[in-house]
């Protein structure tokens, strides 16, 4: 059945990969082995069966150019588009409200994450099926440090039940939009019980819901910056070619 709506946050300002004041520059809007990294991410939901709906969020900066460079195609696609918000979790709540009504699932994921990989996605959906919420993530396996402002050693952490959280992150939609409306709508300093909202598993923990963990794939990884760019070409150059299909966004 298709019963997930996919939300891809694309709204970022990707000032450490150096697009801030030129949107053709962004991470999710350069060219990943021809297509725009954003829908590169889309394709990954897009054809999928259990999907009804991908809404990627933008920034509002962004908006005419976007309009002007996708709009026309998004209509043929098939893909929603929403404004973002001053903050990753106002962007959010924005996509939410544009949820369709008959889905029962949502997923978020990273429109700068292009290398998913289909077996995780397979996962996490059917994990948060069971549970009504679940992740992707990773181990850590480096040694951690907590630094003071003064950039000095303060302790070492023990890595043993850290874990690296990624994305897709799925949930059961009245679940999700209930810990939205409770948790983030009402914070006024973007933060909860103190920590910064940057992830949306942060906000279903709150409720006191359990959160099931999948262990990803470490290649899926997120663009940030023009080296993560070169590491996202090798990663789709070293998995077997898909059918050869046709993209309105191919150069």
């Amino acid at each position: 059945m298709s019963d997930f709506s996919v939300i891809l946050p694309a709204a970022g300002q990707s000032r450490r990969f150096g697009g801030a004041d030129n949107p053709s520059q962004k991470k999710v809007f350069v060219a990943l082995d021809g297509r725009p990294v954003w829908l590169r991410t889309a394709d990954l939901f897009r054809d999928r069966a259990d999907v009804r709906q991908v809404i990627v969020v933008i920034a509002a900066d962004d908006r005419e150019y976007f309009a002007d460079r996708f709009g026309s195609d998004l209509a043929v696609l098939g893909i929603d588009w929403v404004m973002g918000g001053t903050e990753r979790h106002h962007s959010i709540a924005n996509a939410l409200a544009k949820v369709d009504g008959r889905s029962k699932w949502i997923a978020i994921h990273d429109a700068a994450r292009p290398c998913a990989t289909e077996k995780d996605i397979d996962q996490v959906f059917a994990a948060a099926k069971k549970s009504g919420a679940a992740i992707l993530a990773q181990p850590v396996h480096a040694t951690l440090k907590e630094i003071s402002e003064q950039q000095q050693v303060k302790k070492t952490l023990d890595r043993r039940h850290l874990w690296l959280a990624q994305t897709p992150q799925a949930f059961e939609k009245s679940l999700l939009i209930s810990a939205y409306e409770k948790f983030v709508l009402a914070a006024k300093d973007g933060c909860l019980n103190g920590i910064p909202i940057t992830d949306d598993s942060q906000v279903v923990e709150a409720t006191g819901h359990v959160v099931s963990v999948v262990t990803g794939a470490g290649s899926n990884i997120k663009i940030t910056t023009s080296e993560d760019l070169k590491l996202a070409q090798a990663i789709l150059k070293a998995r077997p070619k898909g059918p050869n299909l046709f993209h309105p966004f191919a150069d």
